[in-house]
């Protein structure tokens, strides 16, 4: 296999060349609210992949974390009147029943990020005992001066960065900072939120940390793939890869892979604006297999619009794939199968993947396992549910 993916940091299509083992992590979910397509889109293109380099020989350790501490959980279950436990259980559950319809392949693990508070401590530790944090006000920040590659994941201005900060929850206006992008690695928590011990004081993780601390317990100091949506490049993976080489003096990541935005009304889709389409929804009315194919019909690299003829437009394409032959005459789906493999080795191009099954199908010729690489299993009728 020579595959090329497009790395984020070197703003490349490069080759991947992983060793016989891949160890992969992607950022999860934080379990407030049910699972709508953007989230979808992110997973669906890491399990493509995980497909292909799985039909390629490797082993594929994947891990997908839960933010199960974190401000939009505490805010929705304070809402609801309930604890965010409970609310973050609820939500991980409905979200895994719409992985599992969507055909996604089970990843190794997917680690909560209350199951890792020993972890941050130790890290936190570690980041201080080495110089690259500090303590004031009560909270612990990363020191963004110790680190002389900040930014080179996503090349923004320090301008840029601080904007975005601000807009993402980075709190750049905080008086306890040295630095407007100095980040949080542990804080005092709100009278109604959950909260641990320290040397440095009680309170709860931020965001970033919990992440490398996750990272690094169940895939090792240096991970051959990261990502997440592009909206996550900043600040959250690139404070991430600072601390996490802060803490353990070695590379974080070989190679940065982000999905572009899911767009509704001209928006990208999200919880805070309420444009949104939820997976569980549209099971009830297409078949899951036409919701994959919904989403690969993308780049995973290109932003895309959500338009009413999306769905309707790939249930009928189900429809045809379903409607090829189920046995190949010799040779003939060996070529359809190689000639997808192509398509996913370059940048994972599943619209050209698609493309190669349509006009196989329209040939006659089976493409049960060409499908079926892509995660379209064309072993059962359509359904709508």
């Amino acid at each position: 296999m020579a595959m090329r993916l497009y790395d984020t940091a070197q703003r490349a299509v490069v080759p991947f060349e992983p060793g016989p083992l891949v160890t992969m992590y992607t950022c999860g979910i934080t379990p407030y609210d049910a699972t709508h397509l953007g989230h979808a889109s992110t997973f669906i293109f890491y399990d493509v992949l995980q497909r292909r380099l799985i039909d390629a020989g490797h082993e594929v350790r994947c891990v997908r974390n839960v933010t199960d501490v974190d401000d939009p959980l505490f805010a929705k279950a304070r809402e609801l009147g309930v604890h965010y436990l409970d609310l973050a259980a609820g939500e991980e559950a409905r979200f895994n029943r719409d992985m599992e319809a969507l055909e996604a392949l089970p990843v190794h693990s997917m680690p909560r990020a209350s199951s890792a508070i020993s972890d941050i401590r130790g890290f936190i530790g570690m980041v201080l005992d080495r110089g690259y944090a500090y303590v004031a006000g009560g909270s612990v920040y990363f020191d963004v001066s110790r680190s002389p590659t900040f930014g080179e994941i996503s090349h923004y201005s320090h301008e840029q960065m601080v904007e975005l900060a601000r807009e993402r929850g980075g709190n750049p206006d905080d008086p306890n900072k040295r630095n407007p992008l100095d980040f949080v690695l542990w804080h005092p928590s709100g009278v109604d939120e959950p909260s641990w011990d320290t040397m440095w004081g009680a309170g709860r993780p931020g965001w970033h940390i919990e992440c490398s601390a996750l990272a690094l317990r169940e895939l090792g100091t240096t991970i051959d793939l990261h990502g997440g949506g592009t909206d996550l490049i900043f600040p959250h993976h690139e404070c991430e890869r600072a601390q996490s080489e802060a803490a353990t003096g070695e590379p974080f990541v070989r190679h940065w892979m982000h999905v572009a935005m899911v767009h509704m009304d001209g928006q990208k889709m999200s919880k805070s604006l309420g444009n949104l389409v939820f997976v569980d929804k549209l099971r009830t009315v297409f078949d899951p297999r036409a919701i994959r194919l919904g989403i690969i019909e993308h780049h995973y690299r290109n932003e895309w619009e959500w338009d009413d003829t999306l769905m309707t437009r790939n249930q009928a394409r189900l429809v045809s794939w379903l409607a090829a032959p189920g046995v190949p005459p010799r040779g003939t789906e060996d070529g359809v199968l190689g000639a997808v493999r192509d398509r996913l080795d370059d940048d994972l191009d599943t619209p050209g993947a698609l493309a190669v099954i349509d006009a196989a199908v329209a040939a006659g010729t089976c493409v049960t396992a060409a499908a079926g690489l892509l995660g379209v299993n064309l072993g059962r009728p359509v359904s709508a549910v």
